[in-house]
Parts: structure tokens; sequence; C-alpha cells
């Protein structure tokens, strides 16, 4: 089995763990030997003896075959004035195209290598980074007569769209598996993506996502993608641990695996079994995840010689996402995600901003309060609840389907049961929210569903046409992208040019969340998508509406301004960047406050353990006169 690297040099794992340094350039392999470092990880023979460079010649043959051009490809043939202007191509597009085309062709390709120690691969890693020539991995899937192979394909109904077949291209060009990120927008078929690259590899392959209910549609995808009989194929979540015995297929999560404190007895002898394992393939859903602290101990845990990142958004708002290039590998292939809208592979969404004006009486204690509270004012401004109210009405009377997306849980709930909405957050129970999603996607008379942001990611509702954003996590782009995606799957049955999906952020007019919604719009506007401003929306006076008079939104703003201050925090999601680990929160208060005007008392308190701080660095001679 193999690994390697692709701009100067390829760096090999071989099925009984040996390590090679390949590259087809001889004097940088030259260049690298007479590094110190290097040549000490290289290996030596009994005698001592460092072992010899070997060169090889062999023909570049991608393991994904190409599909003819008329399976819905772009065309590539030049035209006629392509050939009388040879120096300005008429479209740049099938130019680049044509220039991939030609890398992707068989030639023949002389390599130098030399072996290296097993123990010495992060040494090398760090050192040919250090040298400005970074390792890619590769694995020669081929060759590995250790690993056995399973008994998986592709079924004849599984079809790749062009775009899915040149992303796998990039990670099998050269006959052998390379690890890396691909880039795919949500609803564009990355599971089809991951089951191929499994179905390639033909070995043991570990999927990881980020909840149970990824892990429950990971396994349905290779039930209906692959031939994989079901008894082969074992999950490890908190709610189900199947029996790893004669499995080839394992799919877990990341905070499983990442797991640091006290284990039930079944659950250590999983993780055992999988630590034990040597996986030809280790899927990575959500890769963007990957950085945070808890999860990158995940690629420590478990052994794999290829790592395929799968993400929408290769974006965070920390600067850790260039960490992946060292964690899993470079970014292999990224989605044009207006291509892909135009060619009818996604839906073709209308983005929408919602300008909603405070309410007086809201915007007046909006303007006094100074913490953490305002975010509760500004969610649950009764105007942004009536336009929420006449959009459900609206799309539920043309029959879509709209999820309302709300990171706060306490504007989720309220809305959901005034509105008489199901909801799913955090703690509800696995049952529960397989069986509202399956309701959202089969039963008529549910057409609404509220979900925390636990439904950001790997949530797969491919009825879903209509989004609507309440709240949000601040500026993140990530999130937006992500939330986008939920509705971004193909709709059938509709015209390619008219917009089939649609995408709603209410937002509070003169808040701080007008400047956080354009902060998470950039990376959607790079992508190509304009948002589209609406003040006023059409008919919204004829409706019957909540919170039509004063009493009623006075009444909601006592119900506000009651709420704790650990209600205006928002869901904490395990291992999501950005959430402190520090449990001390600030919070600020008023002059009346300190002087008793809303029951509280100021008092100081001495702890123990202060005390005990206190006392460490006095003279014993001096403790005993200390109380």
């Amino acid at each position: 089995s193999g690994i390697g690297l692709e701009t100067v040099q390829k760096f090999h794992l071989f099925f009984s763990f040996r390590y090679f340094v390949e590259s087809t350039h001889p004097d940088v392999i030259q260049q690298l030997l007479q590094d110190k470092i290097i040549r000490g990880c290289r290996l030596r023979n009994a005698e001592g003896e460092e072992t010899e460079l070997i060169t090889e010649t062999f023909t570049s043959k991608s393991a994904i075959l190409k599909t003819s051009e008329g399976a819905g490809g772009p065309s590539t043939s030049q035209g006629p004035d392509a050939q009388n202007k040879p120096d300005v191509p008429a479209d740049l597009f099938k130019f680049y195209e044509q220039m991939d085309k030609d890398e992707e062709e068989e030639e023949e390709t002389q390599t130098v290598s030399f072996e290296v120690k097993q123990e010495m691969i992060e040494e090398l890693q760090k050192r040919c980074i250090h040298l400005e020539y970074p390792l890619l991995a590769e694995y020669d899937f081929r060759n590995d007569s250790v690993n056995p192979d399973i008994n998986i394909d592709l079924k004849p109904t599984a079809v790749l769209r062009p775009y899915q077949e040149k992303s796998l291209r990039k990670m099998f060009g050269n006959g052998r598996a390379r690890s890396g990120v691909i880039v795919l927008p949500c609803g564009a078929g990355k599971s089809l993506v991951g089951v191929t690259a499994a179905c390639t590899v033909h070995k043991r392959c570990l999927v990881l996502g980020n909840s149970a209910v990824s892990v429950e549609q990971w396994k349905a995808q290779f039930k209906m993608w692959s031939t994989i009989d079901d008894s082969q194929i074992c999950r490890f979540t908190s709610d189900a641990k199947d029996k790893p015995i004669g499995c080839s297929i394992a799919i877990s999560t990341y905070s499983m695996l990442g797991h640091t404190t006290k284990r039930s007895w079944e659950a250590e002898r999983v993780m055992e079994w999988l630590k034990s394992q040597e996986w030809g393939l280790m899927i990575l859903d959500e890769v963007h995840t990957i950085p945070a602290k808890m999860f990158r101990r995940v690629l420590t845990i478990v052994q794999a010689h290829c790592k395929l990142g799968l993400t929408a958004t290769l974006v965070r708002e920390d600067d850790k996402i260039v960490d992946l290039n060292f964690l899993i590998g470079p970014k292999l292939y990224e989605a044009n995600w207006m291509e892909l809208q135009n060619n009818g592979y996604i839906a073709k969404v209308q983005c929408a901003e919602v300008w909603c004006p405070m309410s007086p009486e809201f915007y007046r204690e909006y303007v006094a309060i100074k913490t953490k509270k305002r975010i509760l004012l500004y969610t649950m401004n009764p105007n942004k609840f009536r336009a929420c109210q006449f959009l459900i009405k609206f799309h539920e009377r043309r029959n879509d389907k709209i999820i309302v997306f709300a990171d706060n849980v306490f504007a989720l709930k309220e809305y959901a049961i005034r509105l008489g909405k199901p909801y799913i957050y955090g703690p509800t129970a696995q049952g529960e929210r397989m069986q509202i999603l399956q309701n959202f996607k089969h039963n008529p008379k549910i057409n609404t569903i509220f979900i925390s942001k636990v439904g950001d990611t790997s949530f797969d509702l491919p009825e879903a046409n209509v989004l609507i954003q309440i709240s949000s996590h601040g500026g993140s782009r990530r999130q937006e992208a992500q939330r986008l995606g939920r509705v971004l799957r193909a709709k059938k049955g509709t015209v390619a040019e008219e917009y089939n999906a649609f995408f709603y952020s209410l937002v509070s007019q003169d808040t701080q969340e007008m400047a956080y919604s354009t902060k998470r719009q950039r990376f959607l506007v790079d992508q190509g998508y304009s948002f589209k401003v609406i003040t006023k929306l059409a008919g919204m006076e004829e409706e019957d509406l909540s919170f039509s008079s004063k009493e009623e939104q006075q009444q909601l703003l006592q119900k506000v301004l009651q709420a704790s201050d650990l209600d205006a925090e928002e869901e904490v999601v395990a291992g999501e960047y950005g959430s402190k680990s520090s449990q001390v929160s600030r919070r600020a208060g008023t002059m009346s406050s300190m002087s008793g005007a809303d029951d509280t008392v100021y008092m100081e308190y001495h702890s123990s353990r202060s005390k005990a701080a206190s006392n460490k660095h006095i003279h014993p001679l001096f403790k005993r006169f200390r109380k």
C-alpha cells in the first residue's frame, strides 16, 4: 500500500508499514539527503548502512474510470473560432477543462525514492515543511496484500455526476489514494463521493460524523449506493453500539472517539477494537470541525492509511483551518456553487434579508440594558415574530416545507410553542428527533419544524425548500453557508430557470444583529449569491398575526425581562470552536442594582481556596498568628 506527495515529492506508506519518500525530481531527493535531520530519518540495514535509492518507471492511471461526455458532462471540443485564434481561447471554462484533462491523461513517469524509519515520520514531515518541500500522503491500496479486501462495490443505480467524478479523479489520479479534502456544496452529493471512495479502495473504512443523526444517515447512504451487507456496518454512538465482529465499515462521531472521561465497559471494548484495527480509509465528514482541540485527538487515536475530508465550507472564524493541511492533507477539489446551480445539480435559491423594525418598548430596553439580555430583546422583537409567522403561513399555503433556525433556545421554544410547531434542540432524545424528521419528510400535515444549531450540519432534509433564520451565531460565515445548504438539494419537477428554494434571514433593525448579518454573508457573496433586502413584506397587514396589540407586546417584553442571563446564552454544541472552556460568566449591573433596587444584595465571600492560596507564601512562623 502506499502514500505520496504531489508538488515535488511523494511519501509512501507501504502495506507492512514501510514508508518511502518519492519524487519525480532526482535533484530534489539528493537535496533532501544533504540535510542532516532527513539523513537521520533514513532506514539503515542490519550492517548500519543506508538503504539504496529505488528508481521506478510506471504509467499513471486513474483508479476512477471516466464516463462518456454524453452523461451530462460539458463538451471539451474546441470550436472553429478557437482554432483560428489559438492565443485567446473562445471559452475559458473549456480551456481550463482541457488543461485538466491533459493532466489526467496517462503518461510514463520515472520516480526516485528512499525508505525511512516509521518512528521518524513526524520528524521528517516537520523538517520537510521547514525546507518548503511539504509531503503529501498517498496509499498504494492495490499493492496492499496485508489488509484484506472487503466485499463492497457501487450498485449499478449509482451514477456519478461530472463534478463528483472529477473530485474523485483528483483523489485517485495516479492509481493511489491521496489524502486530502474535497469541498462540495451541501446537497451536492458529498455522501456518494465518500461511498465511492470506500468502494474504490476496497479496504476497511471508518466514517466519522458530528452527530448521531449523521451516523444513521451515513449508514443509510452506504446501504443505498453500495452492495455492502447490513451485518458488515457497525455504528458506535451513545445510543447504538453494534457488535464489531466481522465489521468492514465502522461509523461513529468525533465526540465518541475524542471522549476523555470514563466510559462504560461496552464502550471501552469497542474503543479498544477501533484502535487495534488498521483502517484503509478514514472519511471525515464536516471536516472543518477537526481543528477543534478535542476533535484533533481523534487522528492520533486511530490508524488509517488514507484520510478523506468532506465539507461544504472550508472556513473558520479562527485561524485553525490551515491546520487541515498537516492534519489531513491539501484541498484536492472545490466545486463552483454557481456552476452547479446553473446546471441544475443544486437548487436555485433566492436569498433575502428581511429588516424588522424594533418596537419602541423593546428598543427602549435594548438601549438601556448592557448585558447579554440584549440578544433576547432583538431576537424576541414582536415585529420579527410577526414576520416569521407571516412567512410560515405564506409558504405553507404553497405546500412548501419550512425549516426555522434559532441559535437561542429560549427564543426557539417561545416561537415553536406559540406557533404550535415541533422543535429539535440539544437535549431532544435521538428517538424523538428521528420521529420529528420522518414526519417532516413524509407527513403532509407537518410542514414546518424549528431547529437549534444542532441542525446546522449533517441533517439530510432534501424535502425542505424554505429556510427562515431568526437568530444566529454572531458573524459566523460557515454557519450561514451550512444553513443555506439545508435547502440546496436539487428539487424534483421544478424549472431550473426559476427560484425553487428560499432563504430568509430576519434581522432587527438598528441593532448589533445588522452588523453580524453583513459579516455572515461574506462567504455566500464570494460564492456568487446576492442578498435581496426586504424592508416591508407585502400583504402582512391583512394577515391575522400574533402580538398585534400593545398589551400582548408588553406581556412578551415582561417575559423577556424576567428571563435570566443564561437564557440569553446560545446553545453549546460539543467541540464547537469559539465556545469557551472556562465556566465563568461576567455580568454587568447598574448602580440601582448595587443598592438593592432589584432584590440583589452586595456581599463579599472568602473561599477556603483563596485563603489557602494567600497563606501559601507566608513563613510558617507567622501562620499561627493568622485565623
